[in-house]
C-alpha cells in the first residue's frame, strides 16, 4: 500500500545501451524478473518497486522516489522546507512526478498517480 511521503520506488541507472546486460546480471545473480517499458526502461518488483533507466547518463546516481497523494501540495512543502526543485512536475508513463535536491545535495523525486 502506498503511503504519503514514504519511499515507494528506487530508480537506478544502467547507462546508455546497457539495459540488457543489467537485466541479465540481476536475473542471474538474484533471480529478478523485469517488466519492460520501451527499449530503455525495465521495472522490477523485488521487495521495493524500482526500475533501471537505460536512457540516462551512466554517471547519474540512484534516484529514491517518494509517493504523494497531492503532488502540487508536496512540491510546495518541499520548497518551503528548503528543497530546490530541479525538474518541475511532468508526466511519465504511470503518473506524474517532480525532482528536487535536498539541503545535502541529494536528488530525490516525488510521484503521484
Amino acid at each position: 500500500m502506498r503511503s504519503e511521503g514514504k519511499l515507494d520506488y528506487l530508480e537506478l541507472q544502467s547507462g546508455n545501451g546497457a539495459i540488457d546486460s543489467v537485466k541479465a546480471f540481476y536475473s542471474a545473480a538474484f533471480g529478478w524478473s523485469f517488466t519492460d517499458y520501451g527499449a530503455s526502461y525495465a521495472a522490477f518488483d523485488e521487495g521495493l518497486d524500482g526500475g533501471f533507466d537505460g536512457s540516462a547518463a551512466a554517471e547519474m546516481k540512484p534516484l529514491p522516489v517518494l509517493y504523494s497523494e497531492d503532488l502540487e501540495a508536496t512540491q510546495k512543502r518541499v520548497e518551503e522546507a528548503g528543497g530546490r526543485v530541479v525538474r518541475p512536475i511532468f508526466d511519465f508513463p504511470g503518473g506524474r512526478r517532480f525532482h528536487f535536491v535536498d539541503p545535502a545535495g541529494n536528488e530525490l523525486a516525488v510521484w503521484s498517480e
